[in-house]
């Protein structure tokens, strides 16, 4: 403490710590985060008020600023009084925005401010206390900031004292939202290469739709490469009126999503147009429409006169051509590096575009084997609509490989959004049952217990569940102790940056994450004689009791928080219980469900060793209704002040509302990529309308009924739709899987129901979008659609 009152230019505090405030007007009680503060806070942004000058009455006297929110609930006025601990507080005013609050701390733990003379008298400020100690500085010079932390970094971290700079805030703020952030840079890829599908197989068409046109051209004395040109400035001009026209729609999606986000966002947001990424966006979208239409552009060059005066022709032999590989290899090196820019790690764009090719190739090779197999197995004895539909798949001038691989691909990117949007959206909900608590009550002394038992008996309330809670630390992991683990992450980390010759990075101004972080964080741990529910064995025994003094203690570790200690079953951890050290092993690891509404905990001990040690208790009940939970809440602030009540059935709706806002805004971004996968499905599927006008012309000149020639092509799609959608999912679970636990740290559990109806959706799609596509030309006469054709 003497050396934190030397440090800084200016200098404010604030003791932080969970409550209840009781209204004594209304009789209402709430979970509130009390700051109380000393000193010019804050150094950034502003404490703003209704009205603008209460802030200035926590200066005089015991003044209250409330959240606004809380204030309008319970119907409060300034100059009404409340009760925190044992004083009155005279409200000053409605807390409208506080510095560093989101719509998330208001909702759940909304902040009242007090003056920090007047928190000794609360008596919520003594031994054994949960507060949080905040301590600001502001320095006019960087490089005192500088030459300060190189001085105190050593005896905070021997301390176990977190710090943090702006620029440090800066990067945990931006590590909190990194799931959000994979997950659209994901999106954008996947819009990316649909739109590249989509672009491929539409151009791929429309050349071949122009053959006719292009040979008469060829007649007429146009060379080939002006043929090119004139189609590569058509497809040009095209791309740039589709870049133009999303730039304006991504410009507007722009200004709506911070109005969805600002209850989870940290910071106020300043809309304005980005002339310069209008700019990227209309580039980008010419690049890809002319890349990816090139290919197929560049066949224009080999379309002979001669097309023009035959009635009908057979595909011409396509020879090898370098300038094509040179395109390929160019449209190769696009994706990876607009993957790059968009994932900022070359190794998950290498793993992102080089799946994609492998996904192009399994397409490919089905394809391949769907033709060969239905030469081979098809039996001769099978229904002239069978037979026809499947021979459909292989005769000249067939899209089956273009299809296979537009619809596959556009398959496996769908589900893949989809599946990874449901292992996000599972990572932030809450599971909650009629037959759980929606009461918490914690920090009750062991003085108090019986007592609290009582009065929840009184309410006629079941006791669902009472858990000691006891504080510690650890003092040694398999040996090493804090101070020597922090000297093996000094000498490992500034070694290794020695030996590039490397500066110090930026982060350093603020906590790094090593293996001695775990040593300076407060453990909570509970003692109880068999696992809960909520606990599933992993790994090791269970020992539920100690049963002498010179017995093995066996404690149970959650398996991620043992993954992240690197700890292991049968190694040695020893606690220091405030003081007490106390010798365990690592009995076995749990598998701990987070997502539930119960007291879970990293750490837990057997009975017969931690009765005796300083603890607080929880319990947790049951309330009907509204109307008896905030009697009940009502009745502990005012017979234990020190003791807090959580409402579970408020936060549980708190939250849900929150996280449906974020469930929200993943399902809206993967909506767009989703929605245009869809586009190019069913573009891809109406691409080969044309293919086939002169066939079904031929099977109706030559008699064939309408329905004959609709389940002739219904069997086709059928068989391309089912294929390529089987396909494209066992891809997207295999993708899945991959990045839930490579980019997202999940497990990832195939869901059955959305798997069936996928598949059965996208086939659907596939057949239907085929048939009405085929039935406009049955109500045509066949020497109208020949005349045409011709």
């Amino acid at each position: 403490m003497a050396l934190l009152d030397t440090i800084g230019d200016e200098r404010a505090k604030e003791l932080n710590f969970i409550s209840m405030l009781y209204f004594i007007k209304g009789q209402g009680s709430r979970l509130v985060q009390v700051k109380a503060l000393e000193g010019r806070y804050p150094f950034y942004g502003e404490i703003e008020t209704t009205p603008a000058i209460a802030v200035k009455s926590l200066a005089r006297g015991n003044n209250t600023l409330i959240d606004k929110t809380v204030m309008l609930q319970f119907n409060a006025r300034p100059g009404d009084s409340v009760k925190l601990g044992n004083i009155n507080f005279v409200i000053g005013g409605y807390l409208d925005n506080a510095p560093g609050q989101t719509g998330v701390t208001a909702m759940v733990t909304p902040i009242v401010y007090i003056p920090m003379q007047y928190l000794a008298q609360t008596g919520l400020a003594q031994e054994g206390s949960r507060i949080n100690y905040f301590y600001y500085y502001k320095f006019n010079k960087a490089a005192d900031l500088t030459a300060t932390l190189k001085k105190i970094r050593p005896l905070l971290e021997k301390e176990g004292i977190e710090f943090e700079t702006v620029a440090s805030k800066k990067q945990s703020i931006g590590r909190s939202f990194e799931d959000l952030n994979r997950f659209l840079s994901l999106s954008g890829f996947v819009a990316l290469l649909l739109g590249c599908i989509g672009v491929g197989s539409a151009i791929h068409v429309y050349v071949r739709e122009k053959l006719a046109a292009i040979s008469t051209l060829r007649c007429l004395g146009v060379k080939a490469w002006e043929a090119f040109f004139i189609y590569l400035i058509q497809i040009t001009f095209i791309g740039m009126l589709g870049a133009v026209a999303g730039s304006a729609l991504g410009t507007c999606i722009q200004f709506l999503l911070p109005l969805i986000l600002k209850d989870i966002l940290p910071v106020a947001f300043t809309m304005q147009i980005s002339w310069m990424a209008i700019l990227q966006g209309v580039i980008t979208g010419i690049l890809i429409s002319v890349l990816f239409a090139l290919p197929s552009l560049l066949s224009v060059r080999n379309i002979s006169p001669l097309n023009a005066i035959r009635l009908s022709f057979e595909e011409s032999k396509t020879r090898f051509e370098p300038l094509k590989l040179l395109v390929y290899l160019i449209i190769f090196l696009f994706v990876l590096g607009f993957t790059y820019l968009q994932m900022n790690s070359w190794l998950q764009a290498m793993v992102f575009t080089g799946g994609i090719l492998v996904a192009i190739l399994i397409f490919y090779g089905v394809s391949v084997l769907l033709l060969w197999l239905v030469r081979k197995i098809l039996p001769a004895s099978a229904g002239y609509a069978w037979r026809q539909g499947f021979s459909n798949l292989y005769r000249p001038n067939n899209q089956t490989l273009m299809l296979i691989v537009a619809i596959g691909l556009s398959t496996a990117l769908i589900a893949t959004l989809y599946f990874l949007q449901g292992i996000l959206i599972s990572r932030v909900s809450l599971s909650s049952g009629k037959s759980q608590a929606n009461i918490i009550v914690f920090d009750i002394q062991t003085d108090q217990e019986k007592a609290v038992v009582g009065l929840t008996k009184g309410f006629k309330l079941p006791v669902m569940k009472q858990v000691p809670v006891v504080t510690m630390r650890f003092d040694e992991i398999n040996g090493r102790s804090a101070s020597q683990a922090a000297l093996a992450d000094s000498v490992e980390k500034h070694g290794e940056r020695g030996k590039r010759g490397e500066k110090p990075a930026e982060e350093d101004q603020g906590p790094r994450e090593s293996s001695s972080r775990a040593f300076k964080s407060e453990i909570r741990a509970t003692y109880e004689y068999q696992l809960t529910s909520t606990e599933e064995l992993t790994s090791g025994k269970w020992v539920g009791r100690v049963k002498s003094a010179s017995d093995t203690v066996y404690v149970s570790l959650d398996e991620r928080y043992a993954e992240r200690l690197n700890v292991k079953v049968g190694d040695k951890i020893r606690f220091n219980v405030q003081g007490t050290l106390i010798p365990t092993v690592v009995g076995s690891l749990r598998k701990v469900n987070w997502a539930t509404a119960q007291t879970n905990f990293r750490v837990v001990f057997p009975e017969g060793v931690l009765e005796e040690a300083p603890q607080f208790h929880v319990l947790m009940t049951r309330v009907p209704d509204a109307g008896i939970s905030a009697k009940f809440q009502a009745a502990v602030v005012r017979n234990f002040p020190n003791v807090t009540v959580i409402d579970m059935g408020l936060l549980l709706k708190l939250l849900d509302e929150l996280l449906g806002k974020i469930s929200f805004v993943i399902r809206f971004m993967a909506s767009f990529s989703m929605i245009t996968g869809w586009i190019v499905l069913v573009s891809a599927v109406r691409s080969s309308k044309n293919q086939r006008l002169r066939e079904i012309v031929l099977l109706r000149t030559m008699g064939a009924r309408g329905n004959q020639i609709l389940a002739i092509t219904a069997i086709e799609y059928l068989f391309l739709g089912a294929l390529s959608a089987a396909t494209g999912i066992l891809i997207a679970l295999a993708a899945s899987s991959a990045l839930a636990q490579l980019s997202f740290g999940a497990v990832f559990v195939p869901p059955l129901l959305p798997v069936l109806i996928l598949f059965v959706g996208i086939t659907m799609v596939v057949v239907i979008t085929g048939m009405l596509g085929s039935r406009s030309v049955l109500h045509q006469s066949p020497l109208e659609v020949l005349r045409k054709d011709s």
